[in-house]
């Protein structure tokens, strides 16, 4: 099966052997001679075998495809995926690169270093609107170039749902919220782990009751909410409850004096970033959002001319829910409870009411502590509003978002025909809408993007996710739980590998050529806009799975291949996998830097055979944890 590969294999070497030869005089000179006369026959040769194979008359065509009926050549035999809780990595053999540089290990200091959110650079910023809790990663000179050490102890996550509700104390040794919050019931220490009872700031008898009281006014069961954005998440309970109901919430926090509440909400199995409304706006597309949510999540949301809800209201689906819960709702009642001033609490919610009405937010529900607004499902359904009440953005892309400065105006919706029209189309429920054809494909809103190459791109990733179930028999087993797709185009790997055993966090690249978050969220899938030049929004080791597909070819001459690969490496779990798919030429490039990294890896051909140039990489990062001197050895 790897006849073509091993003779441009050969053929190199030979190269190599010839520049070597050039730096000789006298004799040596016959020797080059002789090897460029190889290289060109054996080029001949194999030009000649492969015209013969493709004319079919050849008798090779009905050996090799006898061979391929008796040998799945996608098989990686010697690769293990299986975790080991006591460290011990399966050991797969294979050539390694001795020539590869060796990563060393960083100090114990940096077990739970996030480079874009450093607190020593943080500190350095302004605190106005939040900008120092933002993203401030670190110039090129600063960057580490080693690898992030997993605390003593550290173990595999619990599977799901058992994740849900404990976490080893090993992973993440931070006592400080089950102080904090112990009467709020966020997160309890038992023994050799954590105990998360389900409860908030607003929810202390549990997310599952709180979340009954909003699906009496928004529709959770049906599947009309699929998607939901969580701000100020805490250790995010109100999504990980959500999941069970079919609903995909993604979190966010920023890295603040509520040590690892992101961290957490990560090794609970749960979908979270570290982020926060400040100064710029949300990586997410417009018309993303089923609902929106904040509970206690202490956001100034009638500052600064109601600019954090007009960035809601952008990311919020027409039609969609925005909910508010705690300060200053039904502040009448509460004032006392909450011991704030009454009429600073009035007026504080004085100034949210207006922002809502400006945005023409329907309000739906107004109980104990608990607000809903509904957005409307087009400008036509506004009644009484004028473009003199508001301030309309002027930017034409409202997707172009990353770091762009939030503005205090308000997104325009898509423009309809009708008074029923849902802006921007309307969407199926969910699962339905997972396979459907999203409202930005069929109405043309992607350049280069029809219904018909979206169709074929479901087809291409069922094949090529069949594909890897075969190199990984587990890896819809609920082995791994949090996966990423680094280039997830329309999503369609995350379609392909959809189960209640995991999630997908899509990433679509700032540099892409064709921006299709959005088209992901009508999918009913979730993700974020992110440039891999700079590390990603969360702790190191948060993810289980990590896949690759073209990122290496997309940033090639972009920035370094080595320090996307120390990212990998920072935020993989330990004997966490990861699938490359790309030329051959780029991933025997990135084989040779992670045999520096404690990876095991293996080549696997194309699923379509030998002779497609695109190859698959396989990895596992092998199990080691802070002060330990483990072999750096790779496969």
């Amino acid at each position: 099966m790897e006849v073509f590969f091993l003779a441009v294999k050969s053929m190199y070497r030979l190269q190599r052997s010839i520049m070597a030869n050039k730096m000789n005089t006298g004799d040596n000179r016959t020797r080059s001679s002789v090897s460029i006369f190889i290289v060109v026959g054996l080029c001949c040769f194999f030009y000649i075998l492969g015209a013969w194979q493709k004319s079919g008359s050849g008798k090779g065509d009905s050996i090799a495809l006898e061979i391929t009926k008796q040998t799945d050549c996608t098989i990686v035999p010697n690769l293990s995926f299986e975790t080991h809780h006591n460290g011990e990595a399966g050991a797969a053999i294979d050539e390694s690169d001795s020539n590869a540089k060796v990563f060393e290990p960083c100090d114990a200091d940096y077990t739970d270093y996030t480079p874009c959110q450093d607190q020593r650079r943080a500190m350095t910023f302004p605190r106005e609107n939040m900008n120092y809790r933002e993203r401030h990663c670190p110039p090129q000179k600063d960057k580490l170039h080693c690898l992030i050490p997993a605390p003593k102890g550290y173990v595999t996550p619990f599977p799901w749902p058992k994740s849900r509700d404990f976490v080893p104390f090993a992973n993440a040794p931070y006592k400080s919220l089950t102080v904090e919050k112990a009467v709020q019931n966020w997160i309890q220490y038992e023994g050799n782990v954590f105990r998360f009872p389900g409860g908030g700031t607003q929810f202390p008898q549990g997310a599952d009751k709180y979340i009954d009281q909003l699906a009496s006014v928004i529709p959770i069961k049906n599947g009309t909410v699929r998607t939901a954005l969580d701000t100020g998440c805490g250790v995010a309970s109100w999504g990980a409850y959500l999941l069970k109901r079919n609903v995909l919430a993604m979190s966010f926090a920023p890295r603040d004096s509520h040590e690892a509440q992101v961290q957490f909400a990560l090794e609970r199995g749960v979908p979270a970033v570290i982020g926060v409304l400040g100064t710029i706006k949300l990586p997410y597309p417009s018309r993303a959002f089923d609902m929106a949510h904040c509970s206690r999540c202490l956001i100034p949301w009638g500052a600064n001319d109601g600019m954090y809800m007009m960035e809601v209201d952008r990311v919020l689906r027409p039609g969609g829910y925005w909910v508010l819960s705690g300060p200053p709702i039904n502040w009448k009642t509460n004032y006392k409870a909450w011991q704030r001033p009454m009429e600073e609490l009035k007026e504080e919610q004085r100034k949210i009411e207006e922002v809502a009405k400006r945005l023409c937010w329907e309000k739906k529900s107004e109980k104990g502590e608990i607000a809903i607004w509904r957005k409307r499902v087009n400008p036509d359904s506004c009644p009484g509003r004028s473009d003199s009440d508001t301030n309309t953005c002027e930017a034409t892309n409202a997707d172009n978002v990353w770091y762009n400065k939030m503005e205090a105006c308000v997104t325009p919706y898509p423009d309809v025909n009708g008074a029923d029209e849902v802006a921007g189309g309307e969407l199926k429920v969910f699962p339905e809408r997972l396979n459907a054809v999203p409202p930005r494909i069929s109405s043309g809103s992607v350049p280069g993007v029809s219904v018909e190459a979206y169709l074929e791109d479901n087809k291409v990733w069922k094949k090529h996710v069949k594909a890897y179930k075969k190199i990984n028999s587990i890896i819809d087993s609920g082995r791994y739980r949090n996966i990423m797709d680094m280039n997830a185009g329309l999503g369609s790997f995350a379609a392909a590998i959809e189960s209640p055993k995991l999630w997908v966090m899509n990433v679509m690249p700032t540099i892409a050529e064709k921006n299709t978050l959005g088209v992901v969220y009508e999918r009913g899938l979730i993700g974020i806009y992110h440039d891999w030049c700079e590390a990603f929004s969360t702790y190191p080791r948060t993810y289980d799975l990590i896949h690759a597909n073209g990122v290496f070819s997309l940033y090639k001459n972009k920035c370094s291949a080595e320090d996307i690969l120390l990212e990998m490496d920072r935020i993989l779990r330990p004997e966490g996998a990861v699938i490359f798919r790309d030329e051959v030429d780029v991933l025997i490039k990135v084989k040779k830097i992670v045999s520096g990294m404690r990876w095991s890896t293996k080549m696997v051909d194309h699923e379509d055979g030998p002779l497609v140039p695109e190859k698959i990489l396989v990895g596992v990062k092998q199990y080691w944890v802070v002060g330990e001197n483990n072999s750096t050895s790779s496969q």
